[in-house]
C-alpha cells in the first residue's frame, strides 16, 4: 500500500497525534524504540511490576519496560541496553545474558509503537529498584507455579494486569518446550 502524507494534530511533550488518510493515530516524539523484559530468577519465578498508570486510572501489573534512546545524549541506545537499564532502574534485578525474543505492535489501530521484548533468564536482585524519582513502581517475583492464580487474585482486586504479562508466560512456555 503506497503511503500516504502524515498530517501532525497535535504535539506534546512525549507524544504526538498524527492523521494518515482516514487514521488517527499516537507517536512518539522523544525515544527510538520500547523495550520490554520477560525476566525469570534461577528459581523459575516472574519478575513484574506495579504501578499506578494515570490513562487507566488505576494500578497496572506489567513486565518491566520502558523507552530506548529517551536520555539526552543517548538517542542512539541499543535496544538491548536500554532493555538492561529499565530492569536495573525498575526492579534492582540483573541478568547476563538477553535474547531478543520478538517486535510487536502494542496498540495497532492506535499508535505506531512497536515494543522489543527480551527474555533474561537467572536474573539476580543487585539494588532495590522501584524506578527513578518520577516513578514509585512495586516489585512483585512470582513463582511460577503460582502466577495464574496470583495474577487472577490481582484482577479481582481492581488491578489491572497487562496484555504484555500473559504473552510473556506464553512466550516463556513455547521457549521451554523448543528446549525439551
Amino acid at each position: 500500500m503506497p503511503r500516504q502524507r502524515t498530517e501532525e494534530l497535535f504535539a506534546g511533550t512525549h507524544l504526538k497525534l498524527v492523521k494518515q488518510g482516514k487514521w488517527e493515530f499516537a507517536e512518539r516524539v522523544n525515544a527510538s524504540g520500547v523495550v520490554a523484559i520477560i525476566a525469570v530468577t534461577s528459581d523459575n519465578c516472574l519478575v513484574l511490576t506495579e504501578q499506578f498508570r494515570p490513562p487507566v486510572r488505576k494500578k497496572v501489573v506489567d513486565l518491566p519496560a520502558g523507552l530506548a534512546g529517551d536520555i539526552p545524549g543517548q538517542e542512539q541506545e541499543h535496544f538491548e541496553q536500554a532493555a538492561r537499564r529499565e530492569l536495573l532502574e525498575e526492579t534492582g534485578y540483573q541478568g547476563e545474558t538477553f535474547e531478543f525474543l520478538l517486535r510487536s505492535p502494542s496498540s495497532a489501530g492506535m499508535t505506531s509503537e512497536v515494543v522489543d521484548f527480551y527474555l533474561t533468564r537467572d536474573v539476580v536482585q543487585v539494588e532495590a529498584g522501584g524506578g527513578d524519582e518520577t516513578e514509585d513502581i512495586k516489585v512483585h517475583v512470582i513463582p511460577m507455579t503460582r502466577i495464574a492464580r496470583w495474577l487472577q487474585r490481582k484482577q479481582t482486586s481492581r488491578t489491572m494486569v497487562d496484555q504484555k504479562v500473559y504473552g510473556a508466560l506464553g512466550l516463556i512456555a513455547m521457549n521451554e518446550a523448543e528446549d525439551e
